[in-house]
């Protein structure tokens, strides 16, 4: 199983390598056009590759009953069991982030995300960087994918669409791009919705996406983004009074 992650972040971050070389030479909406369209190439070439993929099926018998983890064997069948492996790579994913975002190239990719093309005047490799941000986050989507693979003991074709993507993406809005626990809070979020609308109505995307519409039209920075702001206004009003 540790080959099979691996082996999963490796090719991801591959593919991630040809999509953002491709990518990148795109701007503003064109490169998001882009994206979207490589990828759903990937999709459907996997799609059809059936003897590999499992076509529409998906790759099934993904079944790791125990694992080896220092020394010790754990049954990975036990939920509990399942739940504290997969928190421990998702805590060392989050810490390797962080690292990233805190070193020195997290305040150039920040320095590009503010205004790229006075990064670039300033010297800064803007194409090297993007393509780096999109190794890195290709590689972190690898690991995501082979422990939901794990999890689910199946691989469904499904999980290569754009719509997952653009649940991802819906998911960091909600929360607030650009902030650290912003996505964090922007899925529980959603999943709580999905959760409890598609108990009341079929049509729950369509209930998702206009409470989607009203949280961007109100609050354009995200929950979390928008908590953070109000906390820095605050404290420059309490700072003023003083």
């Amino acid at each position: 199983w540790w080959a099979a992650i691996g082996c999963g972040v490796v090719a991801s971050a591959l593919v991630g390598l040809l999509i953002g070389y491709l990518a990148i030479r795109s701007r503003g909406i064109y490169f998001s056009m882009v994206t979207l369209a490589l990828a759903q190439i990937v999709y459907y070439v996997f799609y059809k590759a059936e003897s590999w993929t499992g076509g529409e099926n998906g790759l099934r018998g993904v079944k790791v009953e125990t694992i080896d983890l220092l020394g010790w064997s754990i049954d990975f069948m036990d939920p509990l069991n399942k739940y504290y492996v997969i928190f421990v790579f998702v805590a060392l994913a989050l810490w390797f982030v962080s690292r990233v975002l805190n070193s020195p190239f997290g305040a150039v990719i920040e320095a590009i995300r503010e205004n790229e093309k006075r990064a670039a005047a300033c010297g800064y490799d803007v194409a090297r960087a993007k393509l780096l941000v999109f190794v890195l986050s290709a590689g972190l989507c690898g690991l995501a994918g082979t422990l939901r693979a794990l999890h689910l003991s199946i691989v469904p074709i499904d999980s290569l669409h754009y719509l997952q993507s653009g649940q991802a993406v819906m998911m960091c809005l909600l929360g607030g791009m650009g902030t650290f626990f912003g996505p964090f809070l922007g899925a529980a979020v959603f999943l709580y919705l999905e959760d409890v609308i598609t108990n009341l109505t079929r049509y729950w995307m369509g209930v998702v996406g206009i409470i989607f519409m009203l949280f961007v039209l109100f609050f354009p920075k995200g929950i979390w983004g928008t908590v953070l702001h109000r906390c820095e206004l605050w404290l420059a009003r309490k700072e003023g009074a003083a």
